[in-house]
């Protein structure tokens, strides 16, 4: 049976992160909890992960070509759990344009940039925006979710 590269590769835990797993006939509930928060996902039922001696082991269930793609993302998938409730995820976004400036209240975020009135941007759930303090004006998003992050950048 071959198998992914990138699929094969375990997955080290972390001493901070707690890591459940609990399986059904959808597949199997993966819950990861560390200091940055908790994430859940469901994964395919193609493919199981396994706990061992604090290493997460990502398996196919057959050699199907679904099963065999869906080996190398459920492991990437678990992976950025892992490291996102670990060390979280970070987005900078440069703003270019003169007079165009950035300012955060609360979980909304405020751009002002060029339009007659100011562009509003509510945060999303998991997701923080901030703007440092410098000559160049910029926003940054962070979370423990890499996907929220990278739609909330989008």
């Amino acid at each position: 049976m071959s198998q992914s590269r990138i699929g094969k590769r375990p997955i080290p835990v972390p001493g901070t992160v707690k890591v459940e797993i609990e399986s059904s006939g959808a597949g199997q509930t993966i819950k990861v909890t560390g200091p940055k928060g908790t994430l859940v996902r469901v994964l395919r039922p193609e493919v199981t992960v396994a706990l061992e001696n604090g290493v997460l082991l990502v398996s196919p269930q057959s050699d199907t070509k679904l099963a065999r793609s869906l080996h190398g993302l459920s492991r990437t998938l678990v992976s950025n759990m892992v490291e996102g409730v670990t060390n979280g995820f970070k987005k900078t976004l440069e703003i270019n344009g003169v007079g165009y400036r950035a300012a955060v209240a609360g979980s909304k975020l405020t751009l002002q940039m060029g339009y007659s009135h100011p562009v509003e941007i509510e945060a999303p759930a998991g997701v923080t925006f901030t703007v440092p303090p410098g000559p160049r004006p910029s926003v940054v998003g962070e979370g423990a979710d890499k996907p929220a992050v990278g739609d909330a950048a989008a």
